[in-house]
């Protein structure tokens, strides 16, 4: 018995890794997606949210964890989020941006705008 419904995906580590590495742009903002925070599971019904500019978010994982700020741009090329207030400093004095993964953060604001509030709808989730 076949367990694999659809013939396009594939269970193999290889091609899996290579689809991700080698996926578009838009491919790579649904890849890009962070988990709501509790408040906004419960208040919009869903749990995951592809990360744009201008949301706020906390970082869960890694030595920034804990901080907080609003999403200043989202590299797709990197898989990376870059945040106003998480940086670090070079040893000239610059601030440099730090690179944060979308899955090692939550989004604790949303910016909403109309076609946001219609990819919720399209998920199944409520708006008040």
């Amino acid at each position: 018995m076949n367990i694999f419904l659809n013939i396009d995906i594939s269970a193999n580590r290889n091609k899996s890794r290579k689809a991700y590495f080698t996926a578009p742009s838009s491919s790579r903002r649904v890849l890009m997606s962070a988990p709501l925070s509790k408040e906004l599971r419960a208040q919009y019904g869903i749990n995951a949210l592809p990360i744009r500019t201008d949301d706020e978010i906390m970082v869960t994982r890694g030595s920034k964890k804990g901080q907080e700020g609003k999403v200043s741009s989202v590299y797709r090329l990197k898989f990376a989020i870059q945040v106003d207030k998480i940086s670090k400093e070079k040893s000239n004095g610059a601030s440099l941006p730090i690179n944060i993964h979308p899955s090692k953060v939550v989004i604790t604001k949303l910016h909403m705008d109309k076609d946001r509030k219609a990819l919720i709808q399209r998920k199944g989730g409520k708006l008040e």
